[in-house]
């Protein structure tokens, strides 16, 4: 079994598909980074050598940032936005959308589950 960047990848899938569970790497990446170490996309994780694994991890860890550092990164951003008081910044500190999408009938996650209306009688028991 591989294990890259604190990862371990599965060992039945197409390293191409494998790539895809480490934070920060999508399939357009992933084969952007097969591409630049010349290793074909349908070979197997557990058909994978030594030397593959090794330049697969020393083009991760020198070129891109992954897993641990992306998502902190992401976090400070967003806690920027929400300390400078941006429009971005308030949505994201009542959770609700913030690109432009409507609020009246859809964003339930972030508003909520729907409130019962007052005064409504229920059906008797029998």
């Amino acid at each position: 079994m591989a294990r890259i960047e604190g990862v371990d990848l599965p060992k039945n899938k197409r390293i191409e598909i494998g790539l895809t569970y480490i934070y920060g790497i999508g399939i357009s990446r992933s084969r952007e980074i097969l591409y630049k170490i010349n290793l074909n996309n349908n070979i197997k994780v557990k058909d994978l050598n030594d030397e593959q694994i090794i330049s697969l991890r020393n083009i991760l860890a020198t070129e891109y940032q992954l897993e641990g550092d992306l998502r902190r990164t992401e976090t400070t951003n967003i806690k920027r936005l929400m300390e400078i008081s941006c429009y971005r910044g308030r949505r994201h500190r009542t959770n609700l959308p913030l690109r432009g999408q409507r609020t009246r009938t859809n964003a339930r996650t972030g508003r909520g589950t729907k409130k019962t209306i007052a005064g409504k009688k229920k059906a008797p028991r029998k």
